[in-house]
């Protein structure tokens, strides 16, 4: 018997399949080792780049595993029922993040919606039409004021009012009836005043549900238990950075009542406020194959490789005179070895822009981040042996000063 995923191995090998089926019939990635039937990017004009940068939305976030990619291509060959489908996996992805419930959405800004609006309607379907309207509903949710971010308009997506607060006091002061929910931004712990433990005990005290926003927070892996088992009831991660699974996609995982009150504003239920946040069986399913292969992944062993590309360009960058570079591991988000460089800009006289310019229009185009003064480079979204090619064309930007700048 000829199963489907052999006839495209077969079609796959046959040099007259676009003409047989379309342009468009079948397209393999490079990633996947395969031939590319087209070059989709250079036809659109689309520039490509090598990723200093890390796991940026703006960049395309991560590259999709292989496997992550084979699940995509086998999900698109078949219907299925996306309640159900979203069930099952659901109901796997909770075994395997030792959560109560969990479930796919359309990113992690989609998951923050979902699960808001899920904590103010529970099951009512008249407040679940309602939305965001919120009339004899509570409609406060409280934030400490270091954890504002843009992402934060996810929330408010829902008609809720954000408070602000610095203190436990003024945290305290700011529960009252009209309290929904108590959002934390996992990435800025160490920059509000109230830390995880803490603001997991006033909300218990009083007995608000909590929301922890780590979208950017794995690695490492342990992370994806972490957060619900200090007893936040719902955490919101993105799909697209460190698991390396659809861009589009995220996770919503915590407690089972909230986790079936957000999958009620999701589609394909149609008169809600989620309903333009559709995710797809191939993304549905990607996610979960991303899951498995992360946790199954060798961690120490892709750590170990990205302290040697940092190194790499480390050593070249600080090989030029007047150049200072320093290895450091942000504590929470973007856990990863990263690279700030630094340089005397009376003897280099460029401007952070003005360098990540030059790298970006160089060939082959390298993106990275940073300030006016300072570079800022990760690895962990190079393939091996790009890091050899940042280094020397950082190295070539910082070595040309005053008159022979070009």
């Amino acid at each position: 018997m000829i199963t489907r995923r052999i006839l495209l191995k077969r079609l796959a090998g046959l040099p007259v399949v676009g003409g047989l089926f379309g342009s468009g019939f079948l397209i393999q990635h490079q990633s996947l080792a395969g031939p590319v039937c087209r070059d989709f990017f250079k036809e659109l004009g689309v520039r490509t780049f090598i990723n200093a940068a890390g796991t940026y939305t703006a960049m395309t976030g991560s590259l999709m595993l292989p496997e992550v990619v084979e699940a995509i291509h086998y999900a698109s060959g078949d219907f299925v029922n996306l309640d159900e489908l979203q069930d099952k996996v659901g109901a796997r992805l909770a075994e395997l993040l030792h959560c109560e419930a969990a479930t796919v959405t359309s990113g992690a800004a989609s998951a923050i919606t979902l699960g808001t609006a899920g904590i103010l309607t529970g099951m009512d379907e008249e407040k679940i039409i309602q939305l965001p309207v919120l009339t004899g509903m509570k409609n406060e949710v409280i934030i400490q004021k270091k954890h504002r971010i843009v992402y934060d308009h996810a929330i408010r997506n829902c008609g809720v009012k954000l408070v602000e607060v610095e203190t436990r006091q003024d945290l305290e002061k700011a529960i009252n009836k009209n309290t929904a929910m108590m959002w934390f931004l996992n990435a800025n712990n160490f920059i509000g005043q109230i830390r995880h433990e803490e603001f997991i005990e006033v909300a218990k005290n009083y007995n608000i549900p909590t929301f922890n926003d780590a979208a950017a927070d794995v690695p490492p892996v342990e992370n994806l238990w972490k957060y619900t088992g200090m007893g936040f009831d719902l955490v919101a991660f993105s799909g697209g950075k460190g698991l390396r699974g659809p861009q589009s996609a995220g996770l919503l995982i915590g407690k089972k009542d909230y986790i079936q009150a957000a999958r009620m504003h999701a589609a394909p239920r149609g008169n809600t406020i989620g309903r333009g946040m559709k995710v797809n069986k191939e993304e549905i399913l990607g996610m979960l194959v991303a899951i498995e292969y992360y946790l199954n992944n060798n961690h120490e062993q892709d750590w170990v490789l990205w302290e040697k590309q940092i190194k790499t360009i480390h050593d070249a960058a600080a090989s030029v005179p007047h150049v200072k570079a320093e290895v450091h591991v942000p504590e929470i988000a973007n856990h990863v070895p990263s690279l700030r460089i630094t340089w005397d800009q009376e003897k280099i006289p460029l401007k952070g822009g003005e360098i990540r310019e030059k790298l970006r229009w160089g060939h082959p185009s390298i993106e990275t981040v940073g300030g006016d003064d300072s570079i800022g480079i990760t690895t962990w979204m190079l393939r091996p042996g790009q890091e050899r090619i940042v280094a020397a064309r950082l190295k070539e930007v910082l070595s040309v000063t005053g008159s022979e700048q070009g």
